[in-house]
């Protein structure tokens, strides 16, 4: 890393601004009980209070939220949760959310997105299936905080972990993918299945991915399109500074993604900011509450390795190579038209603006080895993305889908 690397100086710039603020933030958040206590129905003494907790909040968070899932109603009984690792790698770690149970519950593996945020983004999902499941989930690792020692990073490493991780919950699991990581969901599977694999799956959920973005392209696909790859190289991809344990590794920054994110509805952030102020002026804690919540997750970043982020963009939204046929796994073709044993299920919504209607069912066609009765596409009208696997919509009329497409593969 030197001085004349732009790359480097991004990442660089970022963390010192943060590192100088981090005082500022630690100092606001050490008086805002104390004025929150001598506030009262004093109108200054609470803007001052609210003024000081939107400081205190003023900044992004690189570690990984928690799941908060402690309990869950298993019949009609109330069951602890605990999260345990099953299995861990310098990138992901298997976590295991364990019930005391003796009833024996479907193994499902739940496939986490790795583009920005953590696996925590999937709570609700994992809360849903809890009570009829044995879960478990990519719990995906900052790359900022892996070493170089560790090695790369890249798409076919993240299909290396998916079927490292089912064979260590065993034959006869499941795995639901959501969002980016159907394509590798669908590598894993068509990779076992031609392997004879013992603990290839049962059945394979497929929720709004990315199996063939040449259908109804979205605005996200029409950037990656836009551009040669090497512009996103240069323009997007960064290097972990000194003081960080990953250390001159190459990143795709999480930062960097949230601004991109943001931009695109940046009036809907301000004004979810303006009114959080309000809320906590006028001592509406409850409302303020809901706010923070979100932003807490949305603000938690997680950086990707370069090398995933590349490939995933040139191999999944460029050149479609799943989807075309072209895609090789460590030197061999990828046939997903070898799977036979896998049930699929695929889910997709309605309103979805950034993985959008026939993309994700477009694995029906690649699954030509499968018949008919192990088949089956459902799409939710009313819902955008994060509807398909979040939400009323997602508990009360996706999840029995997805429920039942489970029981009938075991």
């Amino acid at each position: 890393m030197t001085k004349a690397d732009p790359s480097a100086m991004l990442y660089l710039a970022y963390q010192t601004q943060a590192d100088l603020m981090a005082p500022l933030r630690r100092m606001a958040e050490q008086v805002l009980p104390g004025l929150h206590h001598a506030a009262g129905h004093n109108p200054l003494l609470r803007g001052m209070a609210a003024a000081t907790e939107m400081l205190a909040r003023a900044g992004l968070s690189h570690g990984r939220p928690p799941y908060g899932i402690t309990n869950v109603t298993v019949g009609n009984r109330d069951v602890a949760v605990t999260e345990e690792p099953a299995h861990v790698t310098p990138f992901g770690t298997l976590l295991h959310f364990k019930k005391d149970i003796a009833t024996e519950q479907p193994r499902v593996l739940v496939v986490a997105p790795l583009s920005g945020h953590f696996a925590t983004l999937l709570r609700d999902t994992v809360a849903t299936l809890l009570p009829d499941h044995d879960v478990f989930i990519t719990d995906w690792h900052n790359a900022r905080d892996i070493p170089l020692s560790a090695g790369r990073f890249g798409f076919e490493d993240y299909v290396d972990h998916l079927i490292e991780f089912l064979t260590v919950i065993g034959p006869g699991g499941h795995i639901v993918a959501v969002c980016q990581p159907c394509v590798q969901a669908l590598t894993a599977v068509s990779v076992m299945a031609e392997q004879g694999h013992k603990a290839q799956p049962r059945s394979m959920t497929l929720m709004a991915g990315p199996i063939d973005t040449r259908i109804n392209p979205t605005k996200v696909n029409d950037l990656a399109m836009e551009n040669p790859i090497d512009w996103f190289e240069s323009r997007l991809i960064s290097v972990v500074p000194p003081g960080l344990p990953g250390v001159g590794r190459r990143v795709y920054p999480g930062f960097v993604q949230l601004t991109a994110f943001m931009s695109m509805n940046m009036d809907r952030h301000v004004k979810a900011h303006v009114e959080l102020f309000q809320h906590l002026w006028q001592g509406d804690f409850e409302q303020a509450a809901k706010t923070k919540d979100f932003y807490d997750e949305y603000f938690a970043v997680l950086d990707l390795t370069a090398e995933f982020y590349l490939e995933t963009v040139q191999w999944v939204f460029q050149e479609h190579r799943l989807a075309k046929g072209e895609l090789t796994y460590r030197g061999k073709p990828v046939n997903p038209g070898l799977i036979k044993r896998t049930s699929l299920l695929t889910v997709e919504g309605e309103r979805d603006d950034i993985c959008a209607i026939g993309q994700t069912m477009a694995a029906h066609d690649l699954c030509t080895g499968l018949r008919p009765y192990r088949k089956r596409h459902h799409m939710q009208a009313g819902v955008g993305h994060y509807g398909v696997f979040s939400g009323k919509r997602w508990n009360n009329q996706i999840y029995p889908i997805l429920r039942n497409t489970i029981l009938a593969s075991e």
